[in-house]
């Protein structure tokens, strides 16, 4: 890891190195947009193998992106040789707890719709007096759980952060579980940090192993309850649901919370467990226990409909039945064989920069 890094001292110039990070697409165009708004040069250093979407999205703030190689080796290499040049300072994507606390805004703000829609709510049963199982769920509610994305875990560390001082709030974190991505879980049952991580998954953005600053947040189950994956056709259906339902247009890496919500067995099995707790200590009677309120962040839309075809394509769900196209490998498969990338291109590889 490159040790020359910004903090809250003052500085003129910065450089991001996407060594293996998440949300690597939304932070190097944030950092670029950030910078260019104050008149500030930025050097986003990006492996020469990320999607064209996202290349283009960072070049739209800046006109110095520098690519390297596809290893942390080679992208810290570039790094320091900007730093020595132009005397940068790195703003790293996600292993820094200034990083951690900003990406966890996103928790106030999950926060703030939740209250909004309880206000709402209120106002309609001021309307129309509340049924007796609404009753008492007014002004004192909370959210009583947060699920959020596990890359490299700015966002679930900063998610958790915030919530842990609130008290009534369990924070849950989301991985995808292909080739190993889940690598926060595995961590978590083993009691260490897994430093390494090498796996394609569509959920590019969290193609990378937990930092070690959001390692001791992220482990301390008084602050994370526990960490659930997914598999790559649980996040798609998640997808779907979101794109048809929803109406919102989110990467595969911003769906995998739904997805733990929505078929992760473990998880279901421990809010029953829950809510039956509730119902016993409430001593109410009927209705399968008490209703939980769920927070689900959506960390990002880094995606084209080019990469949204080629996951829900005659390719990507592996040909339709009686459709009279010829089945053929899935998307899936060929992107763990290097023959075409996450958005369907062959020439360059979907990973996390």
């Amino acid at each position: 890891m490159v040790s020359s890094t910004a903090t809250s001292s003052p500085y003129t110039q910065l450089v991001l190195t996407n060594t293996v990070s998440s949300p690597t697409g939304n932070h190097a165009q944030a950092l670029a947009l950030a910078a260019s708004t104050f008149n500030i040069s930025s050097y986003i250093v990006m492996p020469k193998i990320s999607t064209p979407s996202k290349i283009a999205g960072t070049r739209l703030y800046t006109g110095n992106v520098i690519f390297s190689g596809s290893t942390s080796t080679e992208r810290e290499a570039v790094t320091k040789t900007i730093i020595a040049e132009h005397g940068a300072i790195l703003v790293p994507p996600y292993d820094h707890p200034d990083i951690m606390l900003g990406q966890g805004t996103a928790a106030l703000e999950l926060e703030e719709q939740f209250y909004e829609q309880v206000e709402q709510q209120e106002q309609r049963q001021r309307q129309n007096p509340p049924s007796a199982s609404e009753e008492g769920r007014g002004s004192k509610r909370s959210l009583n759980a947060v699920i959020a994305p596990l890359g490299g875990g700015g966002l679930l560390g900063g998610t958790a952060t915030w919530f842990s001082d609130q008290g009534a709030t369990l924070v849950f974190g989301a991985e995808p579980s292909f080739e190993g991505a889940d690598d926060g879980r595995r961590g978590v049952l083993q009691g260490r940090r897994i430093e390494h991580v090498k796996t394609l998954t569509i959920a590019d953005g969290l193609r990378t192993p937990v930092g070690v600053a959001n390692w001791a947040v992220i482990s301390d189950t008084r602050k994370v309850e526990a960490i659930y994956s997914v598999s790559e056709a649980d996040i798609k259906m998640a997808m779907r649901l979101v794109f048809e339902r929803v109406k919102v247009v989110v990467e595969p890496s911003a769906a995998v919370p739904l997805a733990v919500l929505l078929f992760n067995n473990g998880f279901r099995d421990l809010v029953a467990a829950r809510q039956a707790g509730m119902e016993i200590e409430e001593g109410s009677e009927g209705g399968g226990g008490g209703v939980w309120d769920v927070g689900v962040i959506f960390s990002g839309g880094n995606t084209t409909l080019k990469a949204i075809s080629g996951l829900f394509g005659v390719e990507g769900e592996n040909a339709v039945a009686g459709s009279g196209v010829e089945p053929e490998k899935g998307s899936d498969v060929k992107r763990a064989e290097g023959t075409v990338a996450a958005d369907g291109s062959t020439t360059v590889e979907d990973v996390a920069g």
